[in-house]
C-alpha cells in the first residue's frame, strides 16, 4: 500500500517544486493508496509549485436538432441525454470520466474553479491562470500555466487524457468545434471545443528526450514541459494535418477533421 510519504517523496523526485503543472491522474492506477485521492492530491500539492486538473461536465451538455456543418456530432440525437442534463453551477461535481482525483482536488478548501460550462479547470495557487478562460477561449488556462512555462503531469494515465495537447492543436490551425451547454435559465453556445484524443500517443516517442518520468511501485509517472510539447505537437500537425487522429471509422470528430484537411 503506497503512503501520502512514500508517495510524496517519489513526486519531489520529478524537481517540480517551484512550476505550475497541469495533471491527470488514474487512483486506481496507484492499486492500494492510504487515504486514497485526499493522499495523492495532497502528495502532488506538496510536491509542486502549482496544481491545475480539468474539472470537466460533460453533463450539461445538449445536442440540437440542427446547427453548423461538419461539426463532429449527430444533430438530433439527444434524446434521453438532453432531459437528463444538469444546468451547470460552481459546486456541480466532476464528470466520472474524469475521475475522483480532480474531484477531491475541486474540493480542497483552497481550490478554485472556472466557470466554462462543460470544460472548467480548478486548483490551488492558480487563479491567474483560471481567470485566461473564456467562452471562446475555454482552454485558455492551459496556454496561460505554458506561458509560466508550467508541465504537464501524468500519474498512472498516458498522453490520450492529456488535455494541453488539444490546445497545441489549436495553435496548429486545427479544425474545432461547437457544441451546446445547459446553464440554470438558458442554454449557451460553446465554441472551440477540441477533438478526440484517442490517438495522441502517438507523439509520445518524439516527447522522450523533454520528458522527466519516475516509477512508483509498478505506477509510471510522467513530466512533460508544456513548451516543448507545443513545439513538437505543432511542428507534427504541420508535416502531416492527419497526425495524432485516431483510427476508429466510427469518430465524427476525427472524420470532420479529415474532411477539413482533404476537402
Amino acid at each position: 500500500m503506497h503512503t501520502y510519504s512514500e508517495l510524496k517523496s517519489a513526486l519531489i523526485g520529478l524537481r517540480l517544486s517551484d512550476k505550475a503543472v497541469i495533471a491527470h491522474a488514474s487512483l486506481k492506477a496507484f492499486g492500494q493508496v492510504e487515504g486514497g485521492a485526499d493522499s495523492l492530491v495532497r502528495a502532488v500539492l506538496d510536491s509542486v509549485g502549482a496544481l491545475m486538473m480539468p474539472t470537466f461536465t460533460y453533463q450539461t451538455m445538449i445536442t440540437p436538432e440542427v446547427g453548423p456543418p461538419n461539426n463532429g456530432i449527430t444533430y438530433g440525437s439527444g434524446g434521453d441525454l438532453n432531459r437528463m442534463a444538469a444546468p451547470f453551477d460552481r459546486h456541480m461535481p466532476v464528470d466520472k470520466e474524469i475521475g475522483i482525483v480532480p474531484e477531491t482536488l475541486r474540493r480542497h478548501p483552497f481550490a478554485k474553479r472556472s466557470l466554462h460550462p462543460i470544460q472548467s479547470f480548478t486548483g490551488v495557487h492558480v487563479e491567474k491562470y483560471l481567470a485566461a478562460q473564456t467562452m471562446q477561449n475555454h482552454l485558455g488556462p492551459i496556454g496561460a500555466l505554458a506561458e509560466a512555462n508550467g508541465w504537464v503531469l501524468l500519474l498512472g494515465v498516458d498522453h490520450t487524457v492529456n488535455t494541453s495537447i488539444h490546445y497545441a492543436e489549436k495553435l496548429a490551425g486545427r479544425k474545432q468545434f461547437t457544441r451546446w451547454a445547459l446553464l440554470p435559465d438558458r442554454i449557451v453556445e460553446c465554441p472551440g471545443f477540441p477533438g478526440d484524443s484517442a490517438g495522441f500517443n502517438a507523439i509520445a516517442p518524439e516527447l522522450v528526450k523533454d520528458t522527466r518520468k519516475i516509477q512508483v511501485g509498478t505506477t509510471i509517472v510522467q513530466a512533460v514541459p508544456m513548451q516543448a510539447l507545443f513545439s513538437i505537437t505543432i511542428e507534427r500537425i504541420k508535416e502531416n494535418p492527419l497526425a495524432l487522429l485516431c483510427e476508429r471509422e466510427d469518430c465524427e470528430r476525427c472524420n470532420a477533421v479529415r474532411e477539413a484537411v482533404l476537402g
